[in-house]
């Protein structure tokens, strides 16, 4: 079982939409997904409790107890949505054990100066081990053609981490998430280009 891990400490900036999204991509790719909610919100459970078992299955993972051995033979990924202002010890245990980390960055003046931090408190606890392949940085609500993406990517090119894609600010991800759907159980004709965006994402998970 592969294990990537969803983290920022900001709120607000999208890691529940990016984990839920994340776990419908691999489930409809016909892989196996447990999706743990590390939040006290808990929106990522609320989100699965409204999940259709007509739809491909996503497992759910609960309290804060690590997969046993036999849940990690029968699974293939393990999606972890973790909450606000991880830092510290709480920090290293979510990132030391993992293959991949995810961070989802909106392209805002706070969400910036946030993720400079951020950054800096992984080189300094030693985090970043396996460098691009190991950390992937998403847009978050932003359209890849304007100033902000831009804006966003020339901040990031700074600290030599790959922008994996920008997932465009539009209602079709809120309007899945009402249903407990990803945006790939949606029809084609709704998902099509944010499907897309997505494409990069997936391709890099696939990478050692």
């Amino acid at each position: 079982m592969r294990t990537v891990v969803v983290v920022n400490p900001k709120g607000g900036c999208g890691k529940t939409t990016l984990s839920t999204n994340l776990a419908g991509a691999l489930a409809n790719c016909g892989d196996s997904v447990v999706l743990w909610d590390l939040d006290r919100q808990k929106s990522a459970l609320e989100w699965l409790a409204l999940h259709s078992p007509d739809l491909p299955a996503i497992h759910s993972l609960e309290g804060k107890d690590e997969p046993s051995g036999r849940e990690k033979r029968r699974h293939d990924w393990l999606i972890i949505d973790t909450p606000a202002g991880l830092h510290g010890k709480n920090l290293e245990r979510a990132i030391k054990p993992v293959d991949k980390v995810l961070m989802p960055v909106q392209p805002s003046l706070f969400d910036m100066a946030a993720t400079r931090n951020f950054i800096a408190a992984l080189h300094a606890e030693h985090l970043l081990r396996k460098g691009r392949n190991f950390l992937g940085i998403v847009g978050m609500r932003v359209d890849a053609r304007t100033k902000a993406a831009a804006t966003l990517e020339a901040f990031l090119k700074q600290f030599e981490l790959p922008v994996l894609t920008f997932l465009r600010d539009t209602q079709v991800y809120a309007n899945a998430a009402f249903q407990g759907k990803s945006i790939f159980d949606l029809p084609d004709y709704l998902n099509e280009k944010d499907s897309e965006d997505w494409k990069p994402v997936l391709k890099w998970l696939d990478k050692s």
